[in-house]
């Protein structure tokens, strides 16, 4: 799930982020620094239905070295669910929600521009009266260099395991693997990010049915993404337009995205992502608009304020 506007509206990955927003943490904890002290997000998703869910991040330096620190929060609430018991009978409408809690921490490594970070999280999973616990870790790296404006970013998710279970099955967190780079151009007011997704995977393609093609006498040619379609998959692209200002556009094309929700015949845009950001004192506000299912759209909805 994508945990900021920004996030959101480059594609849904973006682990380069070296700034002083404080969400960039939950997906690379290796951006932690001191530009994001006393700094407070908010975000909030309004999926599909009545299921939500959103972030709240937050950073402060301690000591006299300024160390700094980041908390985070994830969530999700799924709705309210009618209840059956095994032959029909309406009982008690029940609920469903997950959330994580974030602790991480970033080192730069001395006389470089190399700075590394881990997040710690706590995670929570409940289904009616039902409960499982687990932990992970994120571990990230991000190379930034100020006079070349050039970034590098690369981020471990979620090396973990549950505590308890459902029913005694024992499930995989979602291991996740991502690269990035980034890059402000001089003399033109533009930033592009372009991301790696999946690396720890391989072939991500899949057929699809839908997309068999039936000739006069019936053969059936099944769809069969190629070596060029699945490498694709793996490719995020971003741009944002003035990104120093204190207003920006975002655009964003997930191509995996595209290809999974592609429909035969119809130009759906599922890719396509985008959004803008506004600053105005210590608040900058930021929306994004993007596609995640084929039954509607999702708006990202996000509030960064300056506690100092």
């Amino acid at each position: 799930m994508v945990s900021s506007p920004r996030q959101a509206a480059l594609g849904g990955k973006y682990v380069t982020g070296y700034n002083d927003d404080p969400t960039s943490a939950i997906l690379n904890p290796a951006s932690i620094q001191l530009q994001m002290d006393n700094q407070l997000a908010v975000n909030y998703v309004n999926y599909i239905a009545d299921v939500n869910y959103g972030s709240v991040s937050y950073a402060k330096a301690f000591g006299a070295k300024e160390r700094v620190f980041h908390a985070g929060v994830t969530y999700i609430n799924y709705g309210t669910f009618a209840g059956f018991d095994e032959f029909g009978v309406a009982t008690n409408d029940f609920g469903a929600s997950e959330v994580a809690i974030s602790i991480g921490y970033a080192y730069t490594i001395p006389n470089s521009n190399i700075h590394v970070g881990a997040n710690a999280k706590f995670i929570s999973s409940k289904l009616e009266e039902y409960t499982s616990l687990g932990g992970a870790v994120d571990l990230g790296l991000i190379y930034h260099n100020p006079e070349s404006t050039f970034d590098f970013g690369i981020v471990v998710r979620n090396l973990g395991t549950q505590f308890t279970t459902y029913a005694e099955i024992r499930e995989d967190l979602p291991l996740a693997v991502d690269a990035g780079f980034a890059q402000t151009l001089k003399n033109v007011p533009i930033r592009w990010n372009f991301t790696l997704e999946n690396l720890h995977i391989w072939d991500i393609a899949f057929s699809n049915p839908a997309r068999d093609l039936t000739d006069l006498e019936g053969n059936v040619e099944e769809d069969d993404p190629g070596f060029f379609n699945n490498a694709l998959r793996h490719t995020v692209l971003g741009l944002e337009f003035f990104p120093d200002s204190g207003f920006n556009i975002r655009v964003g094309y997930n191509f995996r995205r595209s290809e999974e929700l592609r429909i035969e015949n119809q130009r759906s845009f599922a890719g396509l992502s985008g959004g803008i950001a506004l600053t105005l004192g210590k608040f900058k506000f930021a929306y994004s608009y993007a596609r995640y299912n084929s039954a509607a759209s999702t708006s990202t909805f996000g509030i960064n304020i300056n506690l100092q």
